[in-house]
């Protein structure tokens, strides 16, 4: 306790808990829902798409964030128009799409030289979070909570039968860019706090882990974003602790909750085995 208590007497650290908190739980809405639908790796492939607009912006001396949010939010919506289409399917959508935003930005790296600002993108920089960055992150992941709770019913009924959906009249292709535009923003916050080459796992890690112990959409959604929140305080612990970066410590404590929650979903599923032989 007085460890924490010694942290939290830094600004910089508060800054920190606040934007991870947001960010945290951003990520673990829409992982549920992007899990759910197969397009777990659309925040591995938007963050490629980030770090190829921040390359480019960086060489141009632009402003990162002002190329990098259009940018995204582009990528997503053609991201979902390519996944839609019988020719291409979502995965190699993604692919395509990522791999050529990476080459992109290897590219302009490699011709301008420049590679020192690029760095708090690529691996997260949440200590370095300055007072515009933590209001701007905190606007937008409040846009982004509230318009999932205000489309809540319909995200549900997209994210689990689409084509029944659709034949009752639902306009799943909006309701599916709505999702879209809020994996985007959350990419564009989340880039801050764990890197570009690390935002994808904590879309992901709370969303799988919560889907081993609960089964109602609702009772996983909370349950991913609870466990997301708590991985991250727990990380930004552990980072402070050990003197390790912040966004791998987060993903660390993602990855062992998840192995936690796989282990007890293993041992339960043996003994509902155990008990129906005895019976």
């Amino acid at each position: 306790m007085q460890m924490i208590s010694e942290m939290f007497s830094y600004g910089f650290i508060v800054r920190a808990f606040i934007v991870g908190t947001l960010v945290s739980l951003c990520a673990s809405l829409l992982g549920v829902t992007l899990v759910l639908k197969r397009y777990s790796m659309i925040g591995d492939g938007l963050s490629h798409v980030g770090f190829g607009a921040l390359a480019v912006a960086a060489a141009l001396n632009l402003a990162p964030l002002e190329v990098a949010v259009p940018v995204i939010i582009l990528a997503a919506f053609l991201l979902l128009r390519l996944s839609e289409s019988s020719k291409i399917n979502g995965d190699a959508a993604i692919a395509v799409i990522s791999s050529t935003s990476l080459a992109i930005g290897v590219v302009c790296v490699s011709v301008s030289g420049v590679n020192t600002d690029l760095n708090s993108y690529l691996f997260g920089s949440i200590l370095a979070t300055s007072v515009s960055d933590t209001v701007i992150c905190g606007i937008l992941a409040v846009i982004v909570i509230a318009i999932f709770i205000v489309f809540y019913n319909k995200i549900f009924a997209v994210t689990f039968d689409e084509g029944f959906s659709k034949a009752t009249g639902l306009r799943t292709g909006a309701y599916n860019t709505v999702i879209a535009l809020l994996t985007a923003l959350t990419i564009v916050i989340g880039m801050r706090i764990m890197g570009t080459l690390l935002i994808s796992a904590l879309i992901i890690f709370p969303a799988l882990s919560s889907m081993r112990v609960c089964k109602r959409f609702r009772t996983v959604i909370i349950c991913s974003g609870i466990l997301s929140i708590c991985c991250f305080f727990i990380g930004l612990i552990a980072s402070y602790a050990l003197d390790t970066p912040t966004g791998a410590s987060v993903v660390i404590v993602d990855a062992v909750v998840f192995a936690l929650f796989l282990l007890f979903e293993l041992i339960k599923s043996v003994k509902c085995r155990n008990n129906i032989v005895d019976e």
